[in-house]
């Protein structure tokens, strides 16, 4: 976990599965008017050697978040996980900004994902992280930001506790205003309409030209909309 500044509103920054806090490291330049905390979910980054748990990850953006309150703004898993963070944090959680999290992990995206999973137990690992850094590059990924070895031994367990977890439906109940942000050639945005469907206040932003990588391609783009959001809280 990145050390919080004294200044300004929280920001939890969570990341995607297989990266790290490492991939929000542009931020606190770009949001220097905020606390940007950028945590390490279990299993992955500074905790890689943790074995990943929802009760886990939830405990450490909780921890991040501390007694203040804060905004939480999460990529991808990081994305799905915020959102049930936030479905138990009350009035702690002020604002939730989700990227590339709009896609039901109980609908169409599950097959892709557990074809990926089943990859993993017969691809060398080391291949995979081989093809997934070509890529990010490929995609407009810069050199020090893009994932480098990654555990690929918990992805299915991952993918498996985000369907458990993290359908819809835990957005519901939430009282803190929404965004959503979907690169325009995101494969997570094939359920975004249902998703601005289920909260009270939810708003969707596409950023023109990005992927599902749009926090590390577009990161001046990202940060400008999450500080308009967080200006009108």
């Amino acid at each position: 976990m990145t050390d919080p500044s004294p200044r300004g509103t929280r920001l939890v920054l969570v990341h995607g599965s297989m990266s790290s806090s490492a991939q929000w490291a542009d931020y606190p330049a770009l949001l220097p008017e905020f606390d940007v905390v950028a945590v390490d979910l279990p299993g992955h980054g500074s905790r890689r050697a943790e074995p990943f748990s929802t009760p886990a990850a939830l405990a450490a953006i909780s921890l991040a978040a501390g007694d203040r309150p804060v905004v939480l703004v999460g990529h991808s898993l990081g994305g799905y996980l915020a959102g049930l963070a936030a479905a138990g944090m009350g009035e702690r959680v002020v604002g939730l900004v989700l990227i590339g999290a709009t896609g039901n992990p109980r609908g169409r995206v599950a097959g892709p994902y557990r074809g990926f999973a089943w990859l993993t137990r017969r691809v060398s690992h080391r291949h995979l992280s081989r093809m997934r850094v070509a890529v990010a590059r490929r995609l407009g990924v810069r050199e020090g930001l893009l994932p480098g070895d990654a555990s690929y031994a918990d992805l299915p367990a991952i993918w498996r506790a985000v369907a458990d977890d993290c359908p819809p439906r835990i957005l519901r109940g939430l009282s803190c205003p929404v965004l959503f942000i979907n690169g325009r050639y995101d494969q997570m945005r094939i359920d975004e309409r249902r998703y601005l469907s289920v909260v009270h206040r939810g708003e969707l932003a596409i950023v023109p030209g990005a992927t599902h990588f749009s926090p590390l391609t577009h990161a001046p783009v990202v940060a400008d909309l999450i500080r308009s959001f967080v200006a009108r809280l």
